[in-house]
């Protein structure tokens, strides 16, 4: 063997016993998340801040720079007031900044669209977030709410925009789009979850899912994290049959990460 054939050798010998490279993270394109509940002890979100930090450590490795954590605030079950979120958005913010994980915190909310949030509308102390004062709400499960256009309505003429939170999950829909196409035409922009395109909630949740991506009506991606079980949903949704169809959607969170 000559020379240039033994180093040719040792060259490949060299490549064979080095060790395979990791494999890349999968990466949260949308980088702000919109609807998750990680401040802990307030809902029937994370329960302690252990939890929370992490959900948000792993956030953060996906690629996440923003998170706006939307608690649950309705009058029967969760009766949250803004000086208590804020409250929580300083704590969290302190706790992430302590333990130097590179993301960006605030607090809005989820309301339910009940008593509480007609007070708090009137008297216009709902938290919102982003320069467009986006608002998310979700309504009952147990049938379709009324006068939701009208709040629409009003929503926007106080100067919020109305984002309803995982519209393919309330099942009243599902056999008919005509209400939800009201909904777009009235101004209220849709938010879908994560765990919906992955069968995480059924398989109707999840065909629902798909007839909005087809029409284009997601605004917003959201966890819905409610818990550290949840991080295995992100896996499952980079690698559903949908996520083409997501990368298709004018998604705004985006517009979220820089302001």
């Amino acid at each position: 063997m000559n020379i240039a054939n033994q180093v040719l050798s040792q060259l490949r010998a060299l490549v064979r016993n080095q060790p395979a490279s990791p494999p890349l993270q999968p990466t949260c394109y949308w980088q702000t998340d919109i609807h998750s509940h990680l401040l802990p002890g307030v809902d029937d979100g994370v329960t302690s801040l252990e939890d929370a930090l992490t959900c948000l450590k792993q956030l953060s490795a996906w690629g996440i720079q923003r998170v706006i954590t939307t608690p649950h605030v309705s009058q029967d079950w969760h009766p949250n007031t803004q000086a208590s979120l804020l409250a929580g958005q300083t704590m969290l913010r302190d706790v992430v900044a302590e333990h130097q994980i590179p993301i960006t915190i605030d607090v809005a909310a989820e309301y339910l669209l009940d008593d509480l949030f007609l007070d708090l509308l009137r008297a216009d102390q709902l938290l919102s977030f982003g320069q467009q004062k986006y608002v998310l709400f979700e309504t009952g499960w147990a049938a379709a709410p009324r006068f939701v256009n009208e709040i629409i309505f009003h929503l926007l003429a106080q100067g919020y925009q109305p984002l309803l939170a995982h519209p393919e999950r309330y099942t009243y829909y599902h056999t008919d789009l005509k209400p939800l196409a009201e909904l777009r035409k009235a101004g209220c922009l849709f938010q879908l979850n994560w765990g919906s395109m992955t069968g995480r909630y059924g398989r109707r949740v999840q065909a629902q899912a798909h007839r909005l991506l087809t029409n284009k009506w997601v605004d917003f991606m959201g966890s819905d994290m409610h818990r550290t079980a949840d991080l295995d949903l992100f896996g499952k949704l980079i690698t559903s049959a949908d996520y083409q169809l997501l990368q298709q959607q004018p998604l705004r969170n985006q517009e979220l990460t820089t302001t």
